[in-house]
């Protein structure tokens, strides 16, 4: 079969690799949809610390069940369309004996640690697949990286009573500005891409700020009425949102940082005391932030269509990612295998 490989820095092309066959437990995906992740881009760009190369990449997945391995539980069959859960987890290191697997130690995501979906198909545990008849095919692809998104609001504890700053309009940060306002927060988005931040009225922001022509901290401090936000999520992952972050937060806040820096940040640290900041990483996702997402995508319908900035056929998949890597602006990517 064929998959999509990055070979290096700034190189990715079509393989034939060898397809598995399910054994006990395991369950056969014809991939349908796959979406690209920033991390996807990092490795491209030689900049994900993470990953190996070669390294096929994809953990944003959506297909449907091909073949079953052995003893495959009642509820699995043939045809069934399935949304994957990329993550891994030991069951025995100290988070997933505190039931947060999504944070494990050992995780392995696909297209990351190991070897990912955008192939013609993929072999999976059956606990790794989700059914579902509701949505459009191509939609099981969103559903991954909108959960990180739901995650992160749901680390941050949002309520109807916060206001909630979301740095960052890239798919996660969507995910994060769509969960705050289902919670019913106020919510405010920022991008240093105008047509970003505005897209993201669309989805439940009640402001948007342009960080390329605005000045953010003085915007905040006008629609909070100089209070600063009950949380901030961070999900973009530069040095500089990381301590505007921790600028943009209110006295007794939280800050919820999803995107990680490649790159050392400093810190001027007297305000986590003086603001008495609550301060959290946010990782992956967990079932209940993909089901959670999943009853959000259907009741958009098509709506989520403009979430997807361009979709690639297979056949075209090499170009896939030197295409991002030129239009940095671009929401989501996606290839139709």
């Amino acid at each position: 079969m064929k998959a999509l490989m990055i070979e290096a820095e700034g190189r990715s092309a079509l393989h034939d690799v060898a397809e598995r066959t399910p054994g006990a437990g395991e369950v056969l995906v014809r991939v349908r949809h796959v979406g690209l992740c920033g991390s996807d881009l990092n490795t491209f760009r030689g900049l994900n610390p993470l990953v190996t190369l070669p390294r096929i990449p994809g953990h944003e997945i959506g297909g449907e069940i091909a073949a079953l391995g052995p003893d495959a539980p009642v509820g699995y069959s043939v045809g069934q369309r399935v949304v994957v859960l990329p993550y891994t987890s030991c069951g025995a290191c100290s988070s997933c004996r505190k039931g947060r697997t999504n944070a494990c130690r050992y995780n392995k995501t696909l297209g990351v640690q190991q070897d990912g979906g955008l192939a013609e198909s993929i072999v999976l545990p059956y606990d790794k697949v989700i059914s579902n008849t509701t949505l459009a095919p191509r939609h099981l692809a969103l559903v991954e990286p909108l959960s990180v998104g739901f995650h992160a609001v749901a680390r941050g504890a949002v309520t109807a009573q916060d206001t909630v700053v979301v740095i960052g309009c890239g798919m996660i940060g969507m995910g994060a500005i769509v969960a705050a306002a289902a919670r019913g927060a106020r919510v405010i988005a920022i991008d240093v891409n105008a047509d970003k931040a505005a897209y993201a009225t669309g989805f439940g922001a009640a402001h948007a700020v342009d960080a390329s022509t605005e000045n953010v901290a003085e915007r905040i401090e006008a629609l909070t009425g100089g209070d600063g936000a009950d949380v901030v999520v961070e999900a973009v992952g530069l040095p500089v949102t990381f301590t505007q972050a921790i600028d943009l937060a209110g006295f007794a806040g939280r800050v919820v940082y999803v995107g990680y820096s490649k790159a050392p940040v400093t810190y001027q640290t007297r305000f986590f005391n003086l603001k008495e900041l609550d301060i959290m990483g946010s990782r992956n996702a967990t079932m209940a932030d993909f089901e959670a997402v999943i009853a959000y995508l259907e009741t958009l319908g098509d709506a989520a269509d403009g979430l997807v900035t361009r979709t690639f056929p297979f056949a075209e998949a090499d170009q896939a990612l030197p295409y991002w890597a030129s239009h940095p602006d671009a929401l989501k990517i996606m290839i139709e295998v």
